[in-house]
């Protein structure tokens, strides 16, 4: 017959068990200074990049409130940590124009794109898929980076964040491939990017100047003449889409710094609260072991012989319930955390201004969120093309046709 003396024997081992942190295999990121070009780079080596919204997985409210966070914040953190990682890049000296874009073209000379896994103030984890406009990928790894209330002293807008590491880290491994290039490969890199647009914007002339081998890699097939009219006029019609990229930019920038002072106390705040619930639970859960086990225990005690046992019952049990009643009421406390990080996400938002484009003496007033901002702009370019090469527009079809203001 089990003693109550050896059944306690066994409680050190269920705490154990049930409290053991699962955790999870990644990189870790560590103290990482960002790698400086050394040298100006000359401007027909530079290397255009564009960094895309950052996607994440949609969240359930019950999975947000899992990992410490909700839905709001993390549309909102797509465009901070997009932007963020521009201003690394930029601070790093080794690339030429580097934008954020709302999504995909054939312009880029390099893209990068990311998707958040993981992010509530302590951990910060994301995938970075990084590819040429070859097809050739240059980095597809996941960063994760954990932070304490250490991390967030000193940090400034545009310059150090709290997870800084992980951003220097990419930008260096990013950085490290690029200086494995000829001046060669980044000159053939630059012309598929621009014949890609070519072929993008009239494909009934441009078609067949890039091919793609069995890897899916793009190479040049033929080149079009060094005075190419047709060429020239589509390079400026390139330069109107990084129009508005660049006043795109100028948005992103008044909502990361607007979204900093909130972003960064929340982030703070919100690590103080995980670390706080984690506890509430660790010791809610061990309340309630305890207090099963003495009720165990006491259950097996009066089955004894022993009276000195038998009255022990009676306690053990109410001592046992007390404590299995104190675990549960502490488990309600995590509820309201919860609901407090909740309500710290409500002053953000992606909505989308208005953007006026002037070109050729008109205005253009483009609306709706800034990935439609952006296909309408190319769409609208695509009919000045038109317009201009006369072209007809069945030989040069446009979709979804663009519905903007037009103002003298």
């Amino acid at each position: 017959m089990n003693s109550p003396k050896g059944l306690l024997l066994f409680i050190p081992f269920f705490l154990l068990m049930f409290t053991t942190c699962t955790t999870y295999r990644a990189q870790e990121i560590v103290p990482t200074p960002i790698n400086q070009a050394e040298q100006d780079i000359p401007e027909e080596q530079l290397i255009d990049v564009g960094v895309m919204v950052f996607e994440s997985e949609e969240l359930t409210e019950e999975d947000a409130e899992k990992e410490g966070t909700n839905p709001q914040i993390r549309k909102a953190e797509g465009h901070f940590i997009a932007y963020h990682l521009k201003n690394t890049l930029q601070q790093s000296s080794h690339w030429g124009a580097v934008q954020v874009a709302p999504s995909e073209t054939a312009s880029l000379d390099l893209k990068v794109q990311g998707r958040i896994l993981k992010s509530n103030g302590e951990h910060l984890m994301v995938e970075i898929h990084v590819t040429d406009a070859s097809g050739k990928i240059w980095l597809n790894k996941t960063y994760i980076a954990e932070a304490t209330e250490f991390y967030y002293l000193e940090n400034k807008p545009g310059e150090k964040d709290t997870f800084q590491d992980l951003y220097d880290t990419i930008a260096n491994d990013m950085a490290a491939f690029k200086d494995g290039l000829t001046p060669s490969d980044i000159e053939t890199m630059r012309m598929i990017s621009k014949l890609g647009f070519a072929e993008d914007y009239a494909p009934h002339a441009f078609s067949g100047y890039i091919k793609e081998n069995e890897d899916d890699i793009r190479f040049i097939n033929r080149l079009p003449a060094d005075d190419d009219p047709m060429m020239e006029r589509l390079l400026k019609i390139r330069e109107r889409e990084y129009m508005y990229v660049d006043v795109l930019n100028q948005y992103y920038e008044v909502f990361y710094n607007e979204m900093w002072p909130s972003y960064e106390n929340w982030r703070k705040m919100n690590l103080t609260e995980q670390q706080a619930i984690k506890k509430i639970k660790r010791d809610a859960l061990t309340r309630q072991i305890l207090g099963a086990l003495l009720i165990t225990g006491a259950i097996l005690a009066g089955s004894g012989d022993s009276n000195s046992v038998g009255s022990v019952v009676p306690a053990a049990v109410i001592i046992g319930g007390q404590v299995i009643v104190s675990g549960f009421n502490v488990s309600k406390e995590v509820q309201i955390h919860a609901s407090a990080i909740k309500e710290l996400s409500e002053s953000f938002g992606d909505e989308m201004e208005p953007v006026v484009m002037e070109f050729q003496g008109r205005q253009y007033e483009l609306t709706g969120s800034a990935e439609e901002q952006y296909d309408r702009w190319r769409e609208l370019l695509r009919k000045i093309y038109i317009a201009e090469t006369g072209f007809d527009q069945d030989v040069l079809p446009i979709n979804n046709p663009l519905n903007e203001t037009e103002t003298p």
